[in-house]
């Protein structure tokens, strides 16, 4: 017996268009073929287990042949075959339309189209030029049928020679497609989609070194684990099976910090296991490392849209069979048990790092550096985390100290509470190279605190905005006595011209680098603060900061890093530098400072005279009075500048105070630091 006809579609060729997905992702065959091959599997047990099917069952297994010679890849089942009208219902009729608007649709995605259509089985076609199937219905009477198409909307039906149940579907693989007849391409695909199917999947046997060379056992070569560990009840487990489930999952990754088992039946289904692994600072690289599967059947890596974005670090496992095998992000976006899912596991978290907290918090506290990346993304990037994670979210200071957000309020509010009543939280980003600025800010009683990690700018800004008058002053941003400014600071007690003579002899010998500006600002801060300081404003620091996290914000990283020499004038060595310059100076800045005097004289005079006047009604010979007369004064302080300059080149003491406050900051290097070290030697 022997038939022919054409598969029932409704337009003229389905067979280019699955072929137009060749070159996307055509590996998603052996996903579907499998998966088709289990379903029969499934299903026999099924329909024993109501009594439907009374025969045998014997060893039920899928079983994934490669013939090179041949040119074919076989995929056989023992489950419940098919009949030759079960053929001509399932295989022989597509219920397919629109060619077009199908192309616009889902030109992207292979996986896609193959599930939208129900073209599992078409999906052989990706790598075929022709497909046959041999078949035997489990129903008894029914005889074996072959299936035979070759690409083309026609197809032959004939009998066939088939003992038992099940179906062989065989995949003749075209030449463009060599390399799924290779055996290392096969078995990384099945380990890739069918690793935990429920149904055995052999491929071939197993292999062992035997004479020189890896040869055939006699054992099959089980491919999969079919009752992976999150199909099992947590309270029949141990540690030590998630610990060995993880290593199976990720063989090179370090031993994860704990787990979450999750099993929910209502309102949605939803198995798995997901870990926290050690992160550390390496967020983009443990970024895809949670599978999805619907029922045990691999779907993606690519899980945005399912759990919240900052998840995405855990690594893991979900399976759920209300996500179809393939989606689309649209679909993520709009489907209501995706959304319910994702709400559920973000709970799970929080309440897992909740418990661990409240039951283990030393342990907790060992664990933080590892945590800290994860929560805090958690918090920046979703307001229900942030509103769950508050309670057991960790500030650690310098001396390795740890305190919840409350605790840390209560702990600093009464000596770090400046005259307007903020909250000050001093911190720091690096130990090593803000340890002065750290010391000096606990010499004046101060907490400071370490916030050293990926997040902590963004999460400086964000807690601004979440704690009630509450501001984070990095411990190098002002000397120690301000940082928190408790009342008015005392005023200099040196005349107008000293400090700007002091602070031009400073400003003129700073050095150029690149992309940096430097200012000086003289200050009274008492003979035993440091005589020279530099700080960076914090405001300007953190924009920079936040720019690498923030787009629309690129502009702040081209700007100049911005740094200011605090010059203190109580410090003997200063009031020395100021007395040695006067005294070297005095004489030859008189007639300047005489010139300066009376050209600023006749500036206000002239615009004295024309403040009563309207624009208009001052002519162009007093507009160029003016203007002479300020290029006058600019000229005279330029003068006056070059004198100071002149002689702070030679003063040993200034460049001497301005290394050391640059070495303090890591700013002094290569031949700046070798002059340094030999000026030291000279003045030793």
């Amino acid at each position: 017996m022997s038939q022919k006809g054409n598969i029932g579609v409704t337009t003229e060729n389905i067979f280019p268009v699955i072929k137009k997905f060749l070159y996307s992702d055509h590996e998603i065959f052996i996903r579907e073929m499998v998966s088709n091959a289990v379903d029969a599997t499934q299903k026999l047990k099924t329909l024993a287990a109501q009594g439907d099917f009374k025969g045998e069952l014997g060893d039920l297994a899928v079983s994934v042949k490669l013939d090179t010679e041949a040119k074919t890849l076989t995929i056989s089942d023992n489950g419940i075959g098919m009949t030759e009208e079960e053929i001509d219902r399932y295989i022989n009729q597509i219920a397919f339309s629109g060619v077009t608007d199908f192309l616009d649709k889902y030109k992207d995605k292979a996986n896609a189209i193959i599930g939208h259509f129900g073209l599992g089985f078409y999906s052989s076609f990706m790598v075929s030029d022709r497909v046959d199937i041999i078949t035997k219905s489990y129903k008894e009477g029914s005889k074996a049928v072959k299936w035979t198409c070759d690409g083309s909307p026609e197809y032959e039906i004939s009998d066939a020679e088939r003992e038992e149940r099940g179906t062989d579907i065989v995949l003749h693989i075209s030449d463009d497609c060599k390399e799924f007849l290779e055996k290392q391409t096969i078995e990384k695909l099945l380990n890739k989609y069918c690793k935990f199917m429920p149904v055995s999947v052999i491929f071939g046997k197993k292999q062992e070194w035997k004479d020189g060379k890896m040869q055939d056992t006699e054992k099959n070569n089980v491919i999969n684990n079919v009752e992976p560990l999150w199909t099992k009840t947590p309270s029949s487990l141990k540690d030590e099976d998630y610990k060995q489930f993880y290593q199976t999952l990720f063989p090179m990754n370090d031993e994860p910090l704990f787990w979450i088992h999750l099993n929910v039946d209502y309102p949605f289904h939803l198995t798995g296991v997901l870990y926290f692994p050690r992160i550390k600072n390496n967020i983009e690289l443990q970024r895809n490392k949670i599978q999805l599967y619907c029922n045990q059947v691999f779907v993606t890596d690519q899980v945005e849209g399912i759990v919240p974005e900052f998840l995405t670090l855990l690594h893991g496992v979900i399976d759920s069979p209300d996500i179809p095998l393939n989606v689309s992000r649209s679909y993520l976006q709009s489907d209501a048990n995706v959304k319910k899912i994702s709400t559920y596991i973000t709970k799970k978290v929080a309440d897992r790092l909740s418990s661990i907290f409240k039951t283990d918090r030393k342990d907790y506290e060992s664990k933080w550096d590892d945590l800290k990346i994860f929560i805090n993304y958690g918090m920046l990037s979703e307001e229900s985390f942030y509103d769950r994670a508050k309670d057991f979210a960790l500030f650690k200071d310098v001396d390795g100290k740890f305190f919840t957000f409350e605790e840390y309020k209560t702990l600093v509010k009464d000596n770090q509470t400046d005259k307007n009543g903020n909250l000050i939280y001093l911190y720091a980003n690096n130990k090593e190279e803000q340890y002065s600025y750290i010391k000096a800010a606990q010499n004046k009683g101060y907490s400071v605190l370490l916030m050293d990690g990926q997040l902590d700018t963004p999460m400086v800004s964000m807690l601004e905005q979440k704690l009630e008058k509450t501001q984070f002053t990095r411990v190098d941003a002002d000397i120690a006595d301000r940082l928190i400014q408790k009342d008015d600071q005392p005023k200099s007690t040196l005349s107008a011209d000293d400090t700007d003579n002091l602070s031009q002899v400073f400003n003129t010998q700073m050095p150029e680098l690149e992309k940096t500006n430097f200012m000086v600002d003289v200050q009274s801060l008492g003979e035993t603060s440091t005589p020279v300081m530099i700080i960076q404003n914090e405001y300007m620091r953190r924009m920079k900061d936040i720019s690498h996290f923030q787009q629309g914000m690129s502009f702040y990283q081209q700007m100049p890093d911005s740094y200011t020499l605090v010059v203190n004038s109580d410090h003997p060595l200063v009031k020395k530098v100021l007395e040695d310059t006067n005294a070297n100076t005095t004489e030859k800045l008189k007639p300047i400072l005489s010139e300066i005097k009376g050209q600023e004289a006749r500036l206000a005079a002239l615009r004295q005279s024309q403040s009563g006047k309207k624009p208009e009604e001052i002519t162009q010979e007093e507009k160029d009075d003016v203007k002479n007369t300020e290029n006058a004064i600019s000229e005279q302080r330029s003068k006056k500048t070059e004198v100071l300059s002149e002689y702070a080149k030679g003063n040993k003491v200034v460049h001497q105070l301005i290394d050391l406050a640059l070495l303090q900051n890591g700013m002094l290097k290569g031949e700046a630091l070798a002059e340094f070290v030999k000026r030291s030697v000279e003045l030793i």
